[in-house]
Parts: structure tokens; sequence; C-alpha cells
């Protein structure tokens, strides 16, 4: 959510069409999380990380889906959240290079939390065979049902879509964008002038005072 706070007050088109995306692409990509902490909430009744790893032997399907989440929610190319992203930074390099390169940070930061994650759940350090006298309960790990599977798919769809081909929502976006910024601009035409013309009848009222002392 910081990408959409920052694309608001860049107050140019593609900081705040990248805000706007980014709104969008939040609801999607962080229901989708929450649904996949609560299916594995589910099986282990745990939400700490160490009571759910090395899923990816026993429930590949759901760390699927976990994958292609957690790449959109870090702004892996080809994903919903990357052309958000990629217009706030364009919007943000165009008006303020130095909080550009800032918010670099930012995603540099989620990109190394969330794969850090993505690894310690679905291999952690196992070589992928379950190793002799592990006692972790596989009854408990079945994959994700038809009914947890299609609430995914649903939303995998917009990951990629958005990812992909986001003319139709940056399209729609256009008319209002404009008019907002339209607004902002004249706004600030409007405080200068009266601020020069506020100025100048000042100048004017202090030479007349002069004027009477001599």
């Amino acid at each position: 959510m910081g990408f959409v706070t920052l694309g608001i007050f860049l107050l140019n088109d593609a900081g705040i069409k990248g805000a706007m995306l980014q709104m969008i692409n939040h609801g999607v990509t962080t229901g989708a999380l929450f649904i996949l902490i609560g299916i594995v909430y589910e099986r282990t009744h745990s939400r700490e990380i160490s009571a759910n790893n090395k899923l990816g032997m026993f429930m590949p399907i759901y760390v699927t889906f976990l994958g292609i989440f957690s790449l959109s929610s870090l702004a892996f190319p080809g994903t919903n959240s990357f052309v958000g992203e990629f217009l706030v930074l364009y919007g943000a390099f165009d008006a303020y290079p130095v909080v550009g390169a800032f918010s670099i940070l930012g995603a540099i930061l989620a990109a190394a939390y969330m794969l850090r994650l993505l690894q310690k759940m679905v291999w952690d350090d196992s070589d992928g065979h379950l190793p002799h006298g592990d006692h972790k309960d596989e009854r408990h790990l079945f994959d994700c049902n038809f009914r947890e599977t299609i609430q995914l798919v649903f939303l995998t769809v917009f990951v990629f879509w958005i990812g992909l081909h986001p003319t139709p929502l940056l399209d729609m976006m256009d008319t209002s964008v404009a008019h907002l910024i339209h607004q902002v601009d004249a706004g600030s035409v409007v405080h200068e002038v009266t601020h020069h013309g506020e100025h100048h009848a000042l100048l004017e009222t202090a030479g007349a005072w002069v004027k009477n002392l001599f």
C-alpha cells in the first residue's frame, strides 16, 4: 500500500494510474494470500512458518498457487502488481528522482522476504524426500480440494490478465485521471496568481505608506 500512497501524492498521470491499479491488485493478491493462509491453518492449526514448512512434498497444488501469488506480491514481471509498481516508479522518477530511488528499496525488501517465505514453506532444508523418522502427520496435509482450487484459479486469472494485458483497465482510468490532473493544475495556477496579486498589493501599500512619511 506504500506504492498506492506514493502514486496518489505524485499527482501525475503514471503515478495516479499506478496507484489505482495497485488498489485492484492489492484486493486480488492479498485476498488470495489470506485464502492460502486459511487453507494451511485449517490443516495444521498454526500460522507459524516452522509448523508449515516442507509443504511441497504433500501439497503440490497449494504450493503452486502460493508461488504464483508470492511472485505477484513482489511484483514479478508478467503479474498484476508489476504493472502498478512500474507505473508508480515511472511517475516517481519523472517527478522526484530521489523519491523514486528510495522507493526501489521497498521493492527489493518485499522480494527478499517473500522469496524467503516461499523457500521456507515449500522446501525449507529438504531435498524433496521425506526423511526417515520424520513425524510430520501427512494425514492433515491433504492438498487443495475442488472448492479451494476454484477460488484460487479465479484470482489467478486476474493476476495474469492484468499483468499481461492491463490496457482495458488503464483506458477506463484515462478520463477521470486527466480530469483530476486538470483540476489540480488549474488550482495551482489560481493559487499562484492570487499569491502574486496579494504580494503586488502589499508592495503598493508599503510604497504608499513610505510616501506619506515624507
